[in-house]
């Protein structure tokens, strides 16, 4: 994939925030490293900002790990209606292009109406992961109209579409992610051996990657590389299907080295060497 359209050369006289403020909305004290991995991957993705507003534990392991991010941490173990305020209060200070949300928070039902509440009031661009996928299946109609890519694995997927499950069959999957990029009137990348992005009319698929990205968090990485793409003004399918050619090549890369030792925060060293080609 020819990634230079979307990272041309910086000019000499750019400042702070040109290329990007990417707002995470994830972790919890449970998953408390998902808002890093989604974090530090839009960082290196080339956001200029990456801020995590987050419950406490899992805010402190995001500065903990990299200086370089802003860290709002939240008072409690989860996100709950208490901090929306907080929330989108940061989104202001900080002019946020793009949010991330989702990944980590939990199925807690204070949770679960708060990412809903979010949704409705958050008016950038936004990927939507994991426990943000099930607060959205609820209300269908929570995202219409609004700029947003849906990154659900196969049972997100069908969760989305209130089915019990999907059989792995390749044209199954695709059938089914081109009926809830209709149904949500979005674009679903969904993952996979192969991802399949789509937005219920055209359909592009991705074959980076490797079967050793089955450990936890390699989902997380790719939202946060999607928020990055999202907050330089990229389109939301090429943000989709271009995050996904990133995050599959830089497994590769690391996988090669790493085999069945491989974790997600291996690949945050070698996203830069992935666009940089």
């Amino acid at each position: 994939m020819d990634l230079s359209k979307i990272y041309p050369p910086r000019p000499p006289w750019v400042h702070k925030g040109n290329y990007g403020s990417v707002l995470i909305i994830c972790g919890s004290k449970l998953y408390s490293g998902s808002a890093t991995l989604a974090a530090v991957s839009a960082l290196r993705a080339g956001a200029d900002l990456v801020t995590v507003v987050s419950p406490e534990r899992s805010a402190n392991i995001a500065a903990n790990t990299l200086p370089d991010l802003i860290t709002y941490p939240l008072k409690g173990d989860f996100l709950s209606s208490r901090h929306i305020n907080d929330v989108m209060d940061i989104a202001h200070v900080r002019r946020v292009n793009s949010v991330v949300i989702g990944c980590g928070l939990g199925r807690h039902q204070s949770t679960v109406l708060t990412v809903q509440k979010l949704i409705q009031k958050l008016i950038v661009p936004t990927v939507i992961d994991a426990d943000a996928l099930y607060s959205a299946s609820l209300i269908p109609g929570l995202i219409l109209g609004k700029h947003v890519v849906l990154t659900p694995h196969l049972g997100e997927l069908a969760i989305l579409l209130g089915q019990k499950k999907i059989d792995e069959d390749f044209n199954l999957r695709l059938e089914s992610a081109k009926a809830a990029a209709q149904k949500y009137r979005s674009i679903i990348l969904l993952k996979g051996h192969v991802d399949i992005i789509t937005d219920g009319a055209t359909t592009i698929t991705n074959n980076t990657g490797t079967s050793f990205m089955t450990k936890g968090g390699f989902g997380d990485t790719l939202a946060g590389i999607v928020g990055a793409l999202l907050a330089r003004g990229v389109g939301l399918f090429e943000a989709a299907h271009s995050a996904a050619y990133i995050n599959g090549k830089a497994g590769e890369l690391v996988a090669a080295q790493f085999g069945e030792g491989l974790a997600a925060s291996d690949i945050f060293n070698k996203i830069p060497a992935v666009i940089n080609g």
